[in-house]
Formats: C-alpha cells, sequence, structure tokens
C-alpha cells in the first residue's frame, strides 16, 4: 500500500460515519522477469468521496485486482481532504505540480458542470464540486495527477474563515 499524501496513519474524519462512494480510476500489470518466467502484480489507484466535501485516493498494490482495489480504498480513507464548497463550485482558483504534472482547478459559474477529463473529473466529482474547469498539464501520469488534484484541493482556503483569521488582532511580541 502506498499513500499519496503526507500523514497516512490515522485519517482525520471518522470514516464509519462517512458513507464513501468510491471509484478505481487507474489500474496496471507489473511484470517482474526472473529465472522461472513472469511474476505478475496489479496496482490500483482508488478515489473515494462522499459528494459532499469530503475526497481521498490511495494507491494499492497486490497479486490479484480485486485485493489491490480493497488495499487501496483502505489507504484512500486514510487520506481523505476536506474540500470547502463555495455553492456548487471551489472558493479560488487553484494550481499545483507534482512531479512534472500541473493541474490547474479554476471556480465556473453555476451550470457550467465539471470541464476536467481522466481522473481530475473523478477527484472533483466525487468531492461534490458540480461547477468547475480543471486542466491538467505536462505528465499525464494519473498517479501524480490525482495526488496534484487532492494537493491543490487541500490547499484551498474558506473564505469565511479566511476573513475571520485576517480580521483577527495580531499577536502581541
Amino acid at each position: 500500500m502506498v499513500s499519496l499524501l503526507t500523514n497516512p496513519t490515522e485519517s482525520a474524519f471518522d470514516v464509519n460515519s462517512l458513507v464513501l462512494n468510491e471509484r478505481v480510476v487507474y489500474t496496471r500489470r507489473i511484470a517482474k522477469v526472473v529465472k522461472g518466467g513472469r511474476h505478475l502484480r496489479f496496482n490500483a489507484l482508488v478515489v473515494v468521496g462522499d459528494g459532499e466535501g469530503v475526497v481521498g485516493a490511495g494507491l494499492g498494490k497486490a497479486l490479484a485486482i480485486p485485493d489491490a482495489v480493497r488495499k487501496g480504498n483502505a489507504v484512500a480513507k486514510k487520506n481523505l481532504v476536506r474540500v470547502p464548497l463555495k455553492g456548487s463550485t471551489i472558493p479560488q482558483a487553484t494550481t499545483l505540480k507534482k512531479g512534472a504534472s500541473l493541474v490547474l482547478i479554476k471556480p465556473a459559474p453555476p451550470g457550467t458542470g465539471i470541464i476536467a477529463a481522466g481522473v481530475v473529473r473523478a477527484v472533483l466529482d466525487l468531492a461534490g464540486v458540480k461547477d468547475v474547469v480543471a486542466k491538467s498539464l505536462g505528465s499525464r501520469n494519473p498517479i501524480n495527477v490525482v495526488y496534484a488534484t487532492l494537493e491543490a484541493l487541500k490547499q484551498l482556503k474558506d473564505p469565511d474563515e479566511e476573513i475571520a483569521r485576517r480580521k483577527a488582532p495580531r499577536p502581541t511580541r
């Protein structure tokens, strides 16, 4: 099992109280060539989300695809991120680069829908974002693109909390 985010040990959310939908966005077969032939293993990249602002992703590795999906699901539940929503979109535009993958995400007016392709669409859909424009530039490696999308959503600030934080008096030295 491989974690995509920084602290995979404990989730900040009570996973049992959330109703999470799961989507397998990428699988691949790994062949190790040995003296007796090929040893096959599988990777599965799983994205989970409740459709109301909570989303996570995990990469599972196993000898069979169902086991890899199960492991990826477990890792994804430990890597949940809260996405601040402003109506049906995100509060501000964001950009993040991971490896050679660059992901741009911009808010859109109501009725626009999710204008994104591939794994970015899956992450935004499971996060509950309804109106957004996203573009994936550079490398289209699904693992790096999902990681970059989650990190970009993680760095979004809730407008109300940010206003309250900025109006707070400065600490005295």
